[in-house]
C-alpha cells in the first residue's frame, strides 16, 4: 500500500516538475527577450513597484505611455494596455476608469474593498476555465473565470479586459503547486495543525496579503480548515516579501517557505502576462 501511494505521489511530482522546467526554461529565455513589437503601456501607482515595471518594461522594448499616481490626470488614450499595482482602497476605481477608456489592464493590487472582493470570490468557487454569471461591478454580458490565485475577465466580444493575479512571481506559483500537493497528502494526517505566517515592508498596507489569502483558501478546498485568524501578518523594514506555511504535530514540524529577494520577479510576470493579452 505504502509502495504505491509512493509510486503515485512520483509521478505526480515528475508531471509537474516536467511541466515546470518547460515553463521555466521558457520564462527564463524571456528575461533577456525584446519584443519585435513595441507595446504601449500606462502605469497606474508610480511607486517602488511601478518604477521596476518601468524598467523592465523598457528593457523588452516597450513604451511608457503614462504614469499615474494619485491625484494625477487619468489619461490612458495611447495606452494598449494598463498595468495597477495600487491600494485596497483604489484598485477597483483604477480598474473601471480604465475600463471606461477601453483600455485592458494587468492588475497586482491585493485586498481590495468588500464590494468588489466579493464579486471576484464568486470565481474562486467555481472550476479552472469556468464562467461565472454576470456580477454587477462588471459591465453587461461580460465574464469572469478564474482560480484562486488568478482573475480574468473578457467583455463580450471576447477581449481580455483585466488578468488579476495574487502574485506574478514564478517562484511563488511554484509555492502555490507545492502548497496544494502538501496539502493533498496531509489531508490523512490530521495530527498536524496548518499555519501560515506572511513577512512584508511597512508600506504594504493590506494583511494578510493576497499570496497567504491563496495559499490558505488552497488548504481550504481540500477540506482542512485554515482562515484569517490562523494568519499571522508582519510589516517590519522592506522585507519584499516572505511567506511560511508551518503544519506542526507532536512529532514533528514542516515547514514550506517562499522569501523574495526584491521586486524584479513581479514586475517581469506582470509585464509578461500584458504581453499575453495583447499578443505580442
Amino acid at each position: 500500500m505504502f509502495r504505491h501511494s509512493f509510486f503515485y505521489i512520483y509521478l505526480y511530482m515528475s508531471d509537474f516538475f516536467c511541466t515546470f522546467v518547460a515553463d521555466f526554461v521558457r520564462t527564463q529565455n524571456e528575461r533577456t527577450h525584446v519584443c519585435k513589437k513595441e507595446m504601449k503601456i500606462a502605469i497606474i501607482g508610480y511607486g517602488k513597484m511601478g518604477h521596476m515595471i518601468e524598467e523592465v518594461a523598457l528593457e523588452r522594448g516597450h513604451k511608457i505611455v503614462a504614469r499615474i499616481d494619485a491625484g494625477d490626470v487619468f489619461d490612458l488614450r495611447d495606452a494598449d494596455v494598463a498595468i495597477e499595482f495600487t491600494t485596497p482602497a483604489t484598485a477597483k476605481d483604477n480598474i473601471l476608469r480604465a475600463w471606461a477608456q477601453g483600455v485592458p489592464v494587468i492588475s497586482g493590487s491585493t485586498g481590495w474593498n468588500v464590494a468588489f472582493s466579493n464579486e471576484i470570490a464568486k470565481v474562486h468557487t467555481t472550476p479552472l476555465n469556468g464562467e461565472a454569471t454576470h456580477a454587477s461591478a462588471l459591465p453587461k454580458n461580460w465574464k469572469f473565470s478564474g482560480t484562486p490565485n488568478k482573475v480574468e475577465v473578457r467583455d463580450e466580444t471576447g477581449k481580455v479586459m483585466l488578468v488579476w493575479s495574487s502574485n506574478y512571481s514564478v517562484g511563488v506559483n511554484i509555492t502555490f503547486e507545492l502548497n496544494k500537493i502538501l496539502a493533498q497528502m496531509m489531508s490523512t494526517q490530521p495530527q498536524y495543525t496548518p499555519s501560515i505566517k506572511e513577512i512584508h515592508h511597512i508600506h504594504k498596507l493590506d494583511k494578510p496579503s493576497g499570496t497567504a489569502k491563496t495559499l490558505a483558501k488552497d488548504i481550504e478546498d481540500l477540506r482542512l480548515k485554515i482562515d484569517d485568524l490562523k494568519i499571522e501578518s508582519i510589516r517590519e523594514g522592506e522585507v519584499p516579501g516572505t511567506h511560511i506555511v508551518t503544519w506542526d504535530s507532536e512529532e514533528d514540524t514542516i515547514v514550506l517557505t517562499h522569501i523574495a529577494k526584491g521586486r524584479r520577479g513581479f514586475a517581469l510576470g506582470a509585464v509578461l502576462a500584458a504581453e499575453e493579452i495583447l499578443n505580442i
